[in-house]
């Protein structure tokens, strides 16, 4: 589980720096539009709305484009229909992947996500067929440099959080997607900087990939986060460190 948070870090990092920032708006207004739909427009009772607000600021969304969003949501102005559709299938290596994605069209979705896996080596399968290899957990990293082991593990467990972790530099605090905004806040509110945090979908079992596997596995990553309609892409893949670091230079 660690080390797939750490891929996903790396990846969160690198879609930061290298993703257009109008690709990236136009994946985080779908976000909160939809989370505002079926949520509601209050952000202090929408954890997901609050998350999707988070991750737009720090994107440096205008306001004005975050409250059209919310107020699409709700149905306060006209907007598009958008609905979550999850795609399952298995990349080079035989790694497993789940795709989130929000779309007002899921019959192009579904042929453009069937031509990208074609296209980089893997299998669109069936609903239901690597879903059960995962699970929906909170995570939270925070540098080692920031806060001392103990006093973060207590901050976390007492606010609700199922587990902590110590990596290399960082460390790891797991959740339930119902928990996670509560321990997010529980150390925001103590002043200590959070590295990363999101709900991802985390897998049971992981698969070691190879160096070439690797490479194969990432490129159609790349493309399916290049998508348009794509808000997540999960995956089983454990990717050595040595690898990882190759690959990413």
């Amino acid at each position: 589980m660690a080390g797939h948070s750490k891929w996903a870090q790396i990846k969160h990092q690198k879609a930061k720096n290298d993703a257009k920032r109008g690709q990236i708006f136009t994946k985080l207004i779908r976000e909160i539009t939809i989370a505002a739909r079926l949520g509601g427009g209050d952000p202090d009772l929408n954890p997901r709305l609050r998350l999707a607000i988070e991750k737009a600021k720090e994107h440096n969304m205008p306001k004005d484009n975050i409250e059209k969003a919310i107020k699409k949501g709700t149905g306060e102005l006209e907007g598009v229909n958008y609905v979550e559709v999850t795609f399952e299938g298995y990349g080079p290596g035989g790694v497993a992947l789940l795709i989130e994605a929000v779309t007002d069209n899921k019959n192009r979705t579904t042929g453009e996500i069937r031509h990208i896996f074609s296209k980089y080596g893997g299998n669109l399968g069936n609903p239901g067929s690597v879903a059960w290899q995962f699970e929906q957990k909170g995570i939270i990293q925070v540098d080692k440099d920031k806060i001392d082991e103990d006093t973060l593990m207590e901050i976390a467990l007492e606010a609700g959080a199922q587990d902590m972790t110590t990596e290399e530099d960082y460390y790891e605090i797991v959740t339930t997607p119902h928990d996670f905004m509560q321990v997010k806040s529980a150390i925001e509110e103590k002043d200590i900087p959070i590295k990363f945090a999101d709900v991802l979908m985390i897998p049971k079992n992981t698969v070691k990939v190879s160096e070439k596997d690797a490479e194969k596995l990432l490129k159609l990553i790349d493309a399916l986060e290049a998508n348009d309609d794509v808000q997540k892409v999960h995956g089983n893949y454990d990717i050595p460190d040595e690898i990882i670091e190759k690959l990413a230079s």
